[in-house]
């Protein structure tokens, strides 16, 4: 999950959880809401998390030729 998948996740579960008012037979569209929210939440701070590991392990190697033979 990115981030803009985690964002997605949350503006539907705040819509949900405050925005609408109505209950359907079997579902509460409130805690609908409220769960969506809280996975969006989570799938965000595990994005941002591994990520962060994941640019500290860069590891870049430049060849370099030091000859001076001439005009290349």
């Amino acid at each position: 999950m990115g981030i803009g998948l985690g964002i997605f996740l949350v503006a539907v579960g705040l819509i949900l959880s405050l925005g609408v008012r109505d209950r359907l037979s079997d579902f509460d569209l409130s805690m609908i809401g409220w769960i969506l929210t809280g996975v969006g939440a989570l799938g965000i701070i595990l994005t941002m998390i591994v990520s962060s590991m994941r640019s500290g392990r860069r590891t870049e190697i430049v060849d370099r030729d030091d000859r001076l033979d001439g005009p290349i």
